[in-house]
């Protein structure tokens, strides 16, 4: 299932190399590594799972190439029939995703943030509409946008670690999280949870999120891709068009809510975003960051 109107993003391919062979030795299951330079993706072919790490340093920023690299990578598993599921994670350690870049939205021309937005609606639609089973493996903190990508997976599996937090912040940055990103956190945690954490910008401790459903399970640390693959192997189980059926089923309502939206909702950004009074607490902001630094 795919949203009416969802076009790819109109960038440059990349190119995908496939694995260096195994050495001689007992048969290993057979595996294909796809890389660029903000994506690293494994796909085993024996189980269908691909593996996609984000390897954008230091803290695996949503910038505009972070976005476009995304798509690309996830377009190209969604065509591979070899793959079935995806679980997402960091190849930085206590980093998840920081969300959203804040110098794509501080200082730039119109056209640029009209970009920056599109891209950041493209990976949420593919994200929500997608036919793989989609695991978030959290193994950081991971603020706004990348709480949103979390959200936006079927099932969500954290580090249990107290100093790890997840959490859709934007109110504190002065930016006011647009109704998708808010209808996905609704459906995940319920409204009056949703409608307090939003106001206050509330980033959550791990064991707390968990508490309230935003993350659907906790581990220790060096079980996280077990269980991962462990949940993965339950999803994927069941035959997968009354899984994606049921999902589509699930998730439509939001996703043509955005589709039927789009460019409104850029619009919409451009005009926010470009308030001087939204400038001036980004780079607030920013200079904020730079000194904790």
């Amino acid at each position: 299932f795919v949203p009416p109107g969802v076009l790819p993003l109109c960038r440059q391919p990349l190119a995908w190399s496939r694995a260096r062979r195994q050495p001689p030795g007992p048969p290993l299951a057979p595996c294909r590594a796809f890389s660029n330079n903000k994506i690293l993706v494994e796909l085993d072919e024996s189980s269908g799972v691909a593996t996609m790490k984000f390897k954008s340093p230091p803290v695996n920023s949503l910038n505009l190439d972070f976005l476009t690299e995304f798509c690309i990578s996830l377009e190209k598993l969604e065509n591979d029939r070899a793959c079935r599921g995806v679980i997402l994670t960091s190849a930085i350690p206590k980093i998840f995703s920081s969300g959203l870049d804040i110098t794509e939205m501080c200082g730039k021309s119109t056209e640029h943030y009209a970009e920056f937005w599109r891209a950041v609606q493209e990976m949420w639609l593919r994200m929500y509409s997608s036919n793989m089973v989609t695991v978030a493996a959290v193994n950081g903190s991971s603020p706004a946008g990348g709480c949103l990508i979390a959200l936006t997976c079927d099932y969500r599996i954290m580090v249990d670690n107290p100093k790890f937090s997840i959490g859709l912040n934007e109110a504190q940055l002065g930016i006011v999280a647009p109704f998708w990103f808010k209808d996905t956190f609704v459906n995940t945690v319920g409204h009056r949870v949703a409608e307090r954490s939003l106001q206050l910008g509330f980033l959550y401790p791990a064991p707390e999120a968990h508490r309230f459903g935003l993350i659907d399970e906790l581990v220790p640390e060096e079980k996280l891709q077990e269980k991962a693959a462990a949940v993965m192997a339950q999803w994927l189980a069941l035959p997968d068009h009354a899984r994606q059926l049921t999902k589509s089923m699930m998730r439509k309502t939001v996703l043509d809510r955005l589709v039927a939206h789009r460019e409104e909702d850029i619009q919409n950004f451009i005009s926010f975003i470009s308030k001087e009074s939204i400038q001036k607490s980004l780079r607030m902001y920013m200079e904020m960051l730079k000194k904790k630094s």
